[in-house]
């Protein structure tokens, strides 16, 4: 086996995730993809469009990780989403207090990082607050009470917690295969829903779908195939160099925002080094800062009121911590995650729907009490 050097993999794998999410946050900012913004606009307008982006962007990245496991340049086995201990109750809980945060902090964790870069000083609040409790659900005091409780209830699979490998093992067929024709289908459906709507395709709406979804599977290529590495020469077993959780990643922007915390915090710590994570979080707030810049639509932003802060803050911490349980995001797992058809992502995914139309059906209720 020929010699492999470490650093040099690592910082290849680091540039690429950062020009991946640079792209990803210009993305974001141009589109104004927004998961809590789809989920709006459907509820309080009627107009689908921007959830047919988001509709686009799964669908998208769904066929392109189904192609890159046909192709065997990525085993979507060797995830955190595909384990086969199914955390049910944690990825709906999880999900529904993400969801719930989310209304709250005006927008996801990756809507965060796109407005901290056109100069919303209140996203900068629930980005630390959101870092702060998740690193609390992941090493802390929250975390001691999430294990204790809704990690507690899980179904153990016997096999990975993906649609295809759930039904390979149950009518024995081949899970190549299935993995492939389930990502196709599931993927083209969601595709072309969007897609047949005929005030849905515009240019801004194909760039946010069709982009988003292509950075998702960018990611799984640069986690899971040039930065893979058979057997580390260190500890002489498989790695995923730069990653947090020391297996493939694509993107998430939950716990890669407590990481980057720490890693500013500690800085002067050698032990602390940029990782994935951190950096697709440096890189969507650089793309989307270039392009509000660019644009001229760059503009500080504060709160309005006392309540509004409260709001947001409330909105940082259930996201932290909702988050971390669920496992991820509105991107985490609605997007990485479903891309894998694990199980889990999808409960985790409904979880942050619901969440999100609770926290506006009681936006509507106060807004009521106050007229």
């Amino acid at each position: 086996m020929p010699d492999i050097d470490l650093n040099a993999l690592s910082h290849t794998v680091l540039w690429a995730t950062f020009a991946l999410t640079f792209v990803f946050g210009a993305i974001l900012q141009r589109t104004h993809f927004c998961t809590m913004g789809a989920v709006s606009d459907v509820v309080n307008i009627g107009d689908w469009n921007r959830l047919r982006m988001w509709a686009l962007a799964i669908g998208v990245a769904m066929i392109g990780t189904g192609c890159l496991s046909w192709l065997g340049l990525i085993d979507t086995s060797k995830t955190i989403y595909t384990a086969s201990k199914l955390l049910w109750l944690s990825s709906l809980v999880g999900g529904l207090l993400f969801g719930f945060g989310m209304v709250l902090g005006s927008g996801c964790g990756s809507k965060t990082l796109v407005r901290i870069g056109g100069g919303n000083l209140k996203s900068v609040v629930v980005f630390v607050f959101l870092g702060l409790a998740a690193y609390m659900t992941l090493k802390g005091v929250f975390g001691v009470v999430r294990v204790a409780t809704v990690d507690s209830v899980a179904i153990a699979l016997p096999t990975s917690q993906d649609l295809p490998s759930v039904l390979s093992h149950a009518f024995s067929t081949d899970v190549r295969m299935l993995r492939l024709v389930l990502a196709l289908v599931m993927g083209g459906a969601l595709s072309l829903w969007a897609l047949l709507a005929r005030d849905f395709r515009t240019g801004d709406n194909l760039l946010g779908g069709i982009g988003v979804g292509l950075v998702i599977v960018g990611m799984w290529y640069v986690s899971g195939h040039l930065g893979y590495v058979p057997e580390d020469p260190n500890t002489l077993q498989e790695a995923f160099v730069a990653t947090n959780s020391g297996r493939m990643e694509a993107l998430s922007f939950v716990a890669p925002v407590s990481y980057t915390l720490e890693w500013l915090m500690f800085f002067s710590d050698t032990s602390k080094v940029l990782t994935v994570g951190i950096v697709s979080v440096l890189g969507v707030i650089a793309g989307s800062a270039v392009v509000a810049l660019a644009t001229r639509t760059f503009r500080w932003e504060g709160f309005a009121s006392a309540e509004d802060t409260g709001n947001h803050i409330i909105g940082g911490i259930l996201m932290g911590i909702g988050g971390v349980t669920a496992l991820g995001c509105t991107i985490g797992q609605g997007l990485s995650g479903v891309s894998t058809l694990a199980i889990g992502s999808f409960i985790a995914l409904a979880g942050i729907v619901i969440g999100a139309v609770l926290a506006f059906r009681y936006q509507m209720w106060r807004m009521e009490r106050l007229v």
